[in-house]
């Protein structure tokens, strides 16, 4: 573990979004009118969302992505930044539209997202900060673009930077070629479901440890978070919370995960750590707005220690 007050430089990339979120009573069942109890504009985006999250928790985090040069972007950016995120790297595209979405959010904390990428947005790596990555004690990217992500990981394997994959629901192919660049995948129960092609978290983990050559977990909502070590399936709960909004659950797992893992953490207490702040952030309405920080998480954690 690290033993020196600088904080752990971060980089996140991958998606970012302006999120409409709608809290309601029930999801709708068919066409209407639907009034809800409140509402919330964050920025949001896996890679966006686990960055803000770790800035949060005392991270350095810095985010590399695309957006376009619209009043949507302006908002994504400035949320951001007031958060604590560089983002110096978020590359504007004249023709393009910014990520947007709308997300609706039922009395359970369960939700419905209708997200939307503009195909206008550039897929291309060639403006990428490839030389950034070295100076980095962690990365995180996820699977909304390939492209990018496979080039920042492979200059992190160059540079001998741990890089963790937010390995959610995508193509097969897309997960599979970014799982064989990355030193720890972190995987949604749905894409390790699919990937694996088992019927159970347990069979999945086991099996795609086995497939990869790297560090594998799966994160199952309540049910905690599943990875392989010293050739066993070991599995840890979160801290029971009263779910009020899931959104935005996983990333700031993933934005913890990254921060935990750049400080040197043995890693059950990394999982322990991200478990904690995941369950955290279900308590408060608008997605990742609940992410704690770095006291919450701790406070959580020795009440489940004692």
């Amino acid at each position: 573990m690290r033993t020196d007050e600088a904080p752990c430089r971060l980089i996140f990339a991958g998606a970012t979004t302006l999120d409409y979120i709608f809290r309601v009573d029930h999801m709708p069942t068919g066409p209407g009118k639907l009034l809800p109890i409140e509402m919330a504009e964050v920025a949001h985006g896996m890679a966006a969302s686990a960055a803000a999250a770790a800035a949060r928790l005392g991270g350095d985090c810095m985010l590399i992505s695309r957006a376009g040069a619209d009043l949507a972007g302006d908002r994504i950016v400035a949320d951001l930044e007031r958060d604590g995120v560089d983002c110096r790297f978020v590359k504007r595209f004249d023709e393009a539209r910014s990520a947007i979405c709308a997300v609706l959010v039922d009395s359970e904390g369960e939700r419905l997202a209708v997200p939307y990428y503009d195909k206008a947005l550039a897929i291309g790596a060639e403006w990428l900060p490839l030389d950034r990555v070295a100076e980095a004690d962690a990365i995180l990217v996820d699977v909304r673009w390939p492209q990018g992500a496979a080039a920042i990981l492979r200059a992190a394997r160059d540079a001998g930077v741990p890089a963790v994959l937010d390995a959610d629901v995508a193509p097969k192919k897309v997960i599979g070629d970014l799982v064989e660049l990355c030193s720890h995948a972190v995987f949604s129960e749905p894409a390790a479901l699919a990937l694996s092609g088992r019927g159970t978290v347990t069979e999945a983990v086991e099996a795609l440890a086995v497939r990869y050559d790297c560090f594998v977990a799966v994160t199952a909502g309540p049910l905690g978070c599943y990875w392989v070590e010293d050739g066993g399936v070991r599995h840890s709960k979160p801290p029971r919370v009263v779910a009020v909004d899931t959104l935005a659950a996983g990333d700031v797992f993933h934005g913890a995960f990254t921060l935990a893992l750049a400080e040197g953490m043995p890693i059950a207490d990394i999982i322990d750590f991200a478990n904690a702040a995941a369950a955290i952030k279900c308590e408060t309405f608008g997605g990742r707005l609940g992410a704690p920080d770095r006291r919450q998480v701790m406070t959580v954690l020795k009440k489940v220690a004692s």
